[in-house]
């Protein structure tokens, strides 16, 4: 019986697994195809499409499916926490949606592998936590490595700069929520705080778009007769940005964040791999070369963290 019970339980973390996966790599291939093969050049309304599909389907997941309890917001100060970390959040989105339209995904899963990087240091300026010496040294060959690839890769400065934005603000983002929600009394399941920063995100990216990309419903509908599956496209991307979110909380409960960490580098080498097959941009040994140190990099930080805890 406890054998049966076992194997469920590997079949159903393996599934688990497959499907973040899936949703993780589609999301970034769906969002390079519409932002750089359909001439859908608007990553703020993109991304004010998957904020909207989170806000509703998170609001449908915990209420009605009742995956997570309901947790409430239990004063002010903490929804200004929570608005601060939509803010930042939103930067990390809109600039990675960004750098797509410029940058082959090989160079920007490179760049997006420097998060660790970012992650110590902002660690170290705004708690001021240290690490060993050893886990500090680990993360040299992981910036060592973007250095190298992007010698071998097409140089879009632009492109470049929000992507390095983006991984930025998602380590900045990360250590900001554990800052901003340490209280044993404010701290909410990722879950829960997808369901209040995407509401507050969309308020912030609506008005951005309206300003920043104000054509964006009369190309799209244009757009929309020329391709008469780009509206479906952008519903079930923003659905898999939704779904992409809950498989990480999952993958996350029923493994460890350790485990989550190997297997988004995984994730990366992946996506790199089914990049180039489908969009044939141009990979150099000089950046796939650069890439690997900055994985295996990456790979020794998460290591090194584990055994100095």
């Amino acid at each position: 019986m406890s054998t049966t019970q076992s194997e469920k339980q590997t079949l159903f973390i393996t599934s688990l697994i497959i499907f973040w996966y899936s949703s993780n790599i589609g999301v970034l291939l769906l969002n390079k195809l519409l932002l750089s093969n359909y001439g859908f050049s608007f990553p703020i309304f993109l991304t004010m499409c998957h904020m909207s599909a989170c806000a509703v389907l998170s609001y449908v997941s915990i209420v009605f499916l009742k995956i997570v309890p309901f947790q409430r917001i239990k004063s002010r100060s903490q929804f200004l926490r929570i608005a601060t970390l939509s803010l930042v959040f939103c930067g990390s989105v809109v600039g990675g949606n960004i750098s797509l339209r410029y940058l082959p995904v090989s160079f920007n899963q490179a760049v997006g592998a420097t998060t660790p990087f970012f992650t110590a240091l902002f660690a170290y300026l705004i708690t001021m936590k240290r690490e060993a010496w050893l886990t500090y040294g680990c993360l040299v060959p992981v910036v060592a490595g973007v250095v190298i690839a992007s010698g071998g890769e097409p140089n879009y400065l632009y492109g470049f700069i929000m992507c390095i934005g983006a991984t930025a603000a998602r380590a900045f983002k990360s250590v900001l929520q554990g800052v901003l929600l340490s209280s044993e009394g404010e701290k909410l399941n990722s879950m829960n705080l997808l369901l209040y920063m995407s509401p507050i995100a969309v308020l912030v990216l609506l008005p951005a778009a309206i300003i920043m990309e104000p054509n964006v419903i009369d190309v799209t509908a244009t757009l929309a007769t020329e391709h008469r599956y780009l509206g479906i496209l952008i519903l079930v991307n923003s659905a898999m940005a939704y779904g992409a979110n809950l498989l990480n909380f999952l993958v996350t409960k029923h493994t460890s964040a350790l485990t989550l960490q190997v297997l988004g580098n995984a994730k990366g080498a992946v996506a790199v791999v089914i990049s180039i097959l489908l969009f044939r941009n141009p990979v150099t040994f000089t950046g796939i070369a650069g890439y690997t140190l900055t994985v295996m990099g990456v790979v020794a930080y998460g290591e090194a963290k584990r055994r100095h805890k």
